[in-house]
């Protein structure tokens, strides 16, 4: 649960608690090992409006694309081989659905076949309160506490034990459930009467309600700590509290309790906080039942919010990983396949290498895009803590691309979106950034693909090539075209439009003269530039020639941060060494 979840809000308690009853129950069915798990938090709006999202995940069956379709309605169950021997009619998820939809909230799932799945619940409500719940310590929670039957589990009949309640039932439920302990117990009914016994008996532990009338118990702590001839100064004092979040244990830490205990109360959490505090000569421990919550309570984790949105991309988006870690993109590799064996973009193979592998024409290399299965996995994984994908693919265009496979892929997801950047390259990852940005600014994911789409139309992605023999070989352009450039020992420039690229213009003259026209042509570009980022992508540049290229950029036009990027293998297969080119985008 986010420790940022809403105190109250105002909502149908009663459905919700039946819709995560019935998904929950629908997951364990079908998951025969692994876990189950169920996350909480909200997506805070205006006007005090809230939607917390709920998401159950398994490490079931998981459900085939196929049957996705079908998974909300009334008495179809997908796989019925697979899953005969569960009883029910599949009514289930489809009354879900219709509770989920008359709250005004969705249900998606995303699921991978023998994977596993996830239903993601949105639903909004009204917060009532400014306050939050904080880190919930589960474990203190009763529902959990009574996982086990309660069984005694020391005796200390020589030590005194001071209950201070204004509930007189209450009073009553905890010497009852201390009675086989053996414990001398005394009741107070106020804090002025608890200050009476203090005055009067040495209590080795006191359980003091919070919140009584006239006095509470934190003014009755600290009367008792500073009581002229009272008896319990040095006393374990401990908290009765309905408040179970985390910032009630700071409180009542910083206060100067020694610890606090979650009504309602049971034995199993009154023992063990009473044999945490009493002097160990006092007590004669019975059976081990004291250590059955510790061990019954060791699957709760830690909290870790799920991100609203992730932006995914591929390894050919050329992003450096400065900016990949800053605006946590999740990137997929390509392939580069040769003789030695197939390895993934950027991780096992680099562009060096590569190239220089590529020098003996003789020597196979090919690219390939990820395939649909991979995709699947790539997506489940980061639907494990984010809860929406928008995935930016390179141009489906493209010879090889990607597109396709994660288009397919995005089938199996209800909450996975996937652009056709209509670019490649740092082009592509441009508009990662962007998309990023946007997560960044809380936009959710159907808001941010709308506006990624908008600005594919305002990113320039072109390339200055030395030779033509490496997009002949990678089939990007045609080989006749290619000998007729390279016979005229001329220097091409590449630019994307509508997704393909382009021949978009001839230099004429020295690789140093070319390039210039090249830098003042893009900087020339219609529309004004948007000065945040310039990519200058490159395939096997000296420093001396990056000086070259940023000197001149520089007598043109000032950008906040500039990057020199060189390509990935895959990009660099398909454009050759001595290719560079400059990559931004114009203003809205």
């Amino acid at each position: 649960m986010a420790p940022d979840l809403p105190g109250e809000l105002f909502g149908d308690e009663v459905r919700i608690k039946q819709i995560l009853i019935n998904v929950l129950n629908n997951a364990i069915k079908y998951t025969k090992e692994g876990s189950v798990t169920l996350n909480i938090q909200c997506r805070r709006e205006e006007s005090n409006n809230a939607t917390v999202i709920y998401s159950v995940s398994d490490t079931g069956k998981g459900i085939k694309k196929e049957s996705i379709p079908y998974l909300f309605t009334a008495f179809k169950r997908v796989d019925e081989t697979e899953n005969r021997y569960i009883e029910g009619t599949g009514l289930g998820l489809s009354i879900v659905k219709q509770f989920v939809d008359l709250m005004g909230g969705k249900i998606t799932v995303n699921s991978v076949y023998t994977k596993g799945s996830t239903f993601i619940i949105e639903i909004p409500q009204k917060s009532v309160s400014g306050s939050t719940i904080g880190a919930v310590d589960l474990s203190k929670r009763d529902s959990i506490m009574c996982l086990e039957s309660y069984h005694q589990s020391f005796e200390a009949p020589d030590a005194n034990v001071l209950v201070v309640d204004d509930t007189e039932t209450n009073l009553m439920v905890v010497e009852k459930l201390l009675r086989d302990t053996k414990v001398k117990v005394v009741t107070a009914s106020s804090a002025k009467a608890a200050l009476e016994r203090t005055a009067e008996t040495n209590f080795q532990v006191i359980f003091m309600d919070h919140l009584m009338p006239e006095i509470n118990g934190i003014e009755c702590l600290h009367m008792i700590r500073d009581q002229k001839g009272g008896l319990c100064k040095e006393s374990k004092i401990v908290a009765l509290t309905a408040n179970a979040g985390g910032d009630a244990k700071a409180l009542y830490v910083k206060e100067g309790f020694d610890g606090y205990l979650v009504k309602p109360i049971n034995g199993e959490s009154l023992e063990k906080e009473l044999r945490r505090l009493l002097p160990s000569e006092l007590v004669t421990v019975t059976t081990s039942g004291g250590e059955i919550v510790e061990e019954s309570t060791l699957w709760i984790k830690d909290h870790q919010a799920k991100a609203e949105v992730v932006i995914t991309t591929e390894s050919v988006s050329d992003l450096p990983q400065e900016l990949v870690e800053r605006y946590h993109i999740k990137v997929i590799p390509h392939l580069v396949s040769t003789e030695a064996g197939v390895f993934r973009d950027g991780e096992e193979v680099d562009t060096t290498g590569l190239l220089a592998y590529m020098e003996d024409e003789d020597k196979f290399v090919d690219t390939m895009a990820p395939d649909v299965a991979y995709h699947e996995a790539f997506f489940a994984k980061q639907l494990e803590h984010a809860n929406n994908v928008v995935h930016i693919s390179i141009s489906s265009e493209m010879e090889n691309s990607a597109y396709h496979a994660a288009a397919e892929a995005e089938k199996s997801f209800d909450n996975v979106f996937v652009i056709d950047s209509g670019h490649l390259s740092s082009g592509q990852g441009l508009l990662a950034i962007e998309a990023a940005r946007l997560a960044e600014e809380g936009f959710g994911a159907t808001e941010i693909v709308e506006k990624v789409l908008a600005a594919r139309d305002r990113v320039h992605t072109s390339f200055v090539v030395d030779s033509m023999d490496y997009l002949a070989r990678s089939k990007q352009i045609g080989k006749r075209k290619a000998d007729v450039v390279n016979a005229f020992m001329l220097h091409p420039v590449l630019a994307m439009k509508k997704g393909r690229l382009s021949l978009d213009g001839l230099f004429f003259g020295t690789r140093d003269g070319s390039w210039k026209r090249y830098i003042s042509s893009s900087l020339n570009t219609i529309g004004k530039i948007d000065t945040r980022i310039l990519f200058i992508t490159y395939v096997g540049l000296t420093n001396k020639e990056k000086e070259v290229i940023y000197e001149e950029i520089d007598k043109k036009m000032s950008f906040e941060r500039i990057y020199f990027r060189e390509a990935s293998p895959v990009v660099a297969v398909n454009c050759g060494p001595g290719t560079f080119g400059l990559l931004f985008m114009t203003e809205r």
